[in-house]
Formats: structure tokens, sequence, C-alpha cells
């Protein structure tokens, strides 16, 4: 394997397990990484505090990849940030409102917004955008940049959202399946592999020299642009076919465990 100088990886369902815990083997290996001048990237389709609480003893060394791609962030510095078009997220809003069940989430660079009244809901997004504020209608604008739209459904997102979504592609925008219960919509040609491209060509770095780890659809960009690319054994089976490698499940911390090897300790 060649000399790797950067690895990004997913979180939810990839770097950290079931009960959103870091390996406790991390830190040490994350030491190492740094000795041996190893970028390390988490890439998630959290907004950027969601992801940064978990690093911030090395938040300044290492590079974000939040919202899919559409906040980049390196060494404290801003690389990319995206936009989406109000005119966009009324139609967006108001599409989910007819879906039964779905949930919604603006996720910006300031906070994430809903208006929706269920407690439970309410409770489980908030664990991923650690900041968030509630609104009376989503459809008002509000003085923030969003990045994206976040949809939920209790019961599954490829058959109870993604459906009734899709025709927004054709709109330039993208409308990816991001896990079992969600889908997020954002603007055209925004992904974690653009996000990861952002990065490499910032620092010369090449994806032969890339190490990428994911588990669902929206991953799937980002191993590409990644020759060590990994698919948790418990991701999407679209996403295996997509990886080059496998990694064990993310409770069995898969990504530790092969960049462990990787650098032989």
């Amino acid at each position: 394997m060649k000399d790797i100088k950067l690895i990004v990886t997913d979180m939810d369902g990839t770097f950290l397990n079931s009960q959103y815990e870091v390996s406790p083997d991390f830190p040490q290996i994350y030491q190492e990484l740094k000795k041996r001048n190893i970028l390390f990237v988490p890439a998630s389709g959290r907004q950027m505090p969601g992801i940064t609480q978990y690093f911030t003893e090395i938040e300044n060394e290492i590079g974000f990849i939040a919202e899919n791609g559409g906040y980049v962030i390196y060494k404290n510095e801003e690389l990319f940030a995206d936009k989406l078009d109000h005119q966009f997220i009324v139609e967006i809003i108001k599409t989910i409102r007819e879906i039964p069940g779905a949930r919604a989430v603006l996720s910006a660079k300031k906070k994430a917004y809903y208006e929706s009244e269920d407690e439970a809901f309410v409770n489980y997004f908030t664990r991923y955008y650690t900041e968030n504020q509630k609104v009376d209608d989503l459809t008002l604008e509000v003085d923030d940049d969003a990045f994206k739209i976040a949809i939920y459904h209790p019961e599954g997102s490829e058959k109870n959202i993604y459906p009734y979504l899709k025709h927004f592609e054709n709109e330039n925008l993208e409308v990816v399946v991001s896990g079992k219960y969600w889908v997020d919509i954002m603007n055209r040609n925004i992904n974690k592999g653009k996000a990861l491209e952002i990065i490499q060509k910032k620092l010369n770095i090449l994806p032969s020299e890339t190490m990428a780890f994911g588990d669902y659809m929206n991953d799937i960009e980002m191993l590409k642009n990644s020759k060590f690319s990994y698919a948790m054994q418990n991701a999407h089976p679209f996403v295996k076919e997509n990886a080059t490698y496998s990694a064990l499940t993310n409770d069995d911390f898969g990504v530790v465990s092969i960049i462990r090897d990787y650098l032989k300790l």
C-alpha cells in the first residue's frame, strides 16, 4: 500500500459505534497519524458542531467535512461553504409537509432550524444537530446561510421519503438517501467526494494517497475519490459494491482497526 497522506471517514454507522462513541484507542492512533503527517478528516451529514464535539482537543489540527460536503474546514480555515436558494427551501418544505410522518430540518451555518412539535423527533435529531432552534415556519427566511434540508421518517427513508422528493433532482439539486431514516437535499454537485477533492487540491494530495471509510449512499462519491476505499460490514449493499475493501462493523470500531493495521501498531 502506497504511503497514505489523508484518511477521511464518515461518522454515524462508520467511525462511531451504535452508542455514538469514539473508539477508546483513537487518541493513541491519532498521535501516530500526526507523527507521520497523515491528515485525519471526519466527513458527515451532520452540522459542523455535531462533528467537532468529538474532536475538541485536536479540532485546530485536522479537517472537517460537514453537511454532506456543503461546509469544509481545514485547521479552522473555511475552505468552502455552500448556500441553498430560499426559493428551493420553500418548495421543498411545502412538499415535505404533504408526506405523512416526515419531519424536516433546515441545516444552516449558525444553527439547524425545525418547526416540528414532535418531541420524540426533536430529542432524536438534536443529538446530530447540537446547535438548533425551533421556528414557527421553515418557509420564512432566516438570517443564516442554509446548506441543506435533512428529512427524517421513522419507518425508513428509501421508501417513505425519497420517492416523494426525487423530482427535485430535475431542479439542479442533489437528493440523497443519507441514512436508514434520512434523506438530504443540497445543491447539485454538493457531496462528500467534491468536498474531499477541495481538501486534496489544497494540500496537493492524490486519491491514490487517500484512504476512505463509509456505510451509506452519501459516502459513495467520497469512496470513489479514494484509492483505498472501505465499506463497513454494516454498510448498505450498494456502498459495498462501490468500495474496494471491507472493514469490520462500526460496533467493532472497524475504522480504527484498519488504520492500526496500516500503521502496523
